[in-house]
């Protein structure tokens, strides 16, 4: 109870500007609990393995296991190489497919983006807002007898740009493991590609990075 206690006071001192923060750090934790559960499975050892197995596959012109390693639904780079099997390795099918697997590599990329950029900013109105506060006493006509109604306003500036930047920090982290996470898939999708291209198609110079 007293922490819950503890916390409630911190949210009322800090202003209004703190719930907009807390709104953001809910919604930063779940978007990174999520993506660190679909990079994990995607980059399991097993599946690593698997993936493995399927460049082999491809690389040998092996059909049959590279079908067979196929059977069930997989992850993103079963579905390029499923493509890849059902259509050729040509570019324009690669390309295609594997601008719709993007939606899934950087799902949620844009939202962890702004929350760094956002809680910062955040922070700052707060700064703000409890600094006119403490001026407007300052400033009135009657005179200040408690020197904690002054103080208010400083602690509210001081809690909510502390607030906003551990946020930014505590989403930024996150958000660039992911994205490296996302830069090896792409290079895992070039390497799919070119491999089925060896052994299932012509060889062309081709590349999924811009």
């Amino acid at each position: 109870m007293t922490g819950l206690w503890d916390f409630f006071t911190i949210m009322e001192r800090g202003g209004f500007v703190m719930w907009p923060l807390l709104a953001i750090s809910i919604v930063a934790v779940a978007v990174s609990l999520e993506r660190a559960w679909f990079w994990f499975n995607l980059h399991s050892g097993r599946e690593t393995l698997r993936y493995r197995q399927l460049l082999s596959a491809f690389r040998n012109g092996d059909r049959s296991k590279a079908e067979s390693l196929l059977r069930r639904p997989g992850n993103v780079y079963d579905q390029l190489s499923r493509r890849m099997l059902e259509e050729g390795p040509d570019d324009a099918t690669a390309l295609e497919e594997i601008e719709e697997l993007r939606t899934q590599t950087e799902r949620f990329s844009s939202v962890l983006s702004t929350i760094v950029t956002a809680s910062p900013m955040l922070g700052i109105l707060g700064t703000v807002t409890g600094i006119i506060q403490s001026f407007e006493l300052l400033g009135g006509k009657q005179a200040i007898i408690d020197p904690n109604d002054v103080s208010g306003g400083i602690a509210e500036a001081l809690i909510t740009t502390a607030g906003g930047l551990i946020i930014a920090l505590a989403a930024l982290f996150p958000y660039m493991m992911f994205r490296v996470q996302s830069d090896r898939a792409l290079g895992r999708f070039e390497a799919i590609v070119t491999a089925a291209k060896q052994g299932l198609g012509p060889t062309r110079n081709w590349s999924v990075r811009k």
